[in-house]
């Protein structure tokens, strides 16, 4: 559960950051949940078949972890008013991910509290997987 208020949010504000290693059992259960058992998510020779260097993981997956940062951040007194991501990398079994947001504007519009929220997720190399961005909607 947040405290966070419309009043606690600065332009600039890092949001705590969201980080799972993924591997087989993070992607079988997503897969479970979605009903999403790809051969190139659950099988290294899939993978290489295709010119990776094995399996890899569901980009969707990558999709949920910036919506459980977002969700870890604003808790039940907001609302995701817009969303979008692109999928621009890869991660591979045992890849750290770590989704990341910083809060770009905080503005009053049409009587709701908003907040304009970079996103992206990063793998441990510090390269950017899937960025994004999210506006909010702060009730208190």
């Amino acid at each position: 559960m947040s405290n966070l208020t419309f009043a606690s949010i600065s332009e600039g504000q890092e949001l705590a950051t969201f980080q799972r290693t993924t591997d087989f059992m993070h992607w079988n259960r997503y897969a479970a949940v979605n009903d999403e058992f790809v051969q190139l998510h659950m099988d290294d020779d899939a993978g290489k078949k295709v010119g990776q260097k094995g399996a890899f993981g569901m980009g969707n997956l990558q999709v949920a972890y910036l919506h459980n940062l977002l969700r870890q951040w604003l808790g039940d007194d907001c609302w995701v008013k817009k969303f979008r991501c692109e999928l621009r990398g890869m991660n591979f079994k045992n890849d750290t991910l770590t989704a990341k947001g910083k809060v770009l504007k905080k503005y009053e519009q049409g009587g709701e509290k908003l907040a304009d929220v970079e996103l992206w997720t990063e793998n441990q190399n510090g390269q950017k997987l899937c960025p994004g961005s999210a506006t909010v909607v702060i009730y208190s």
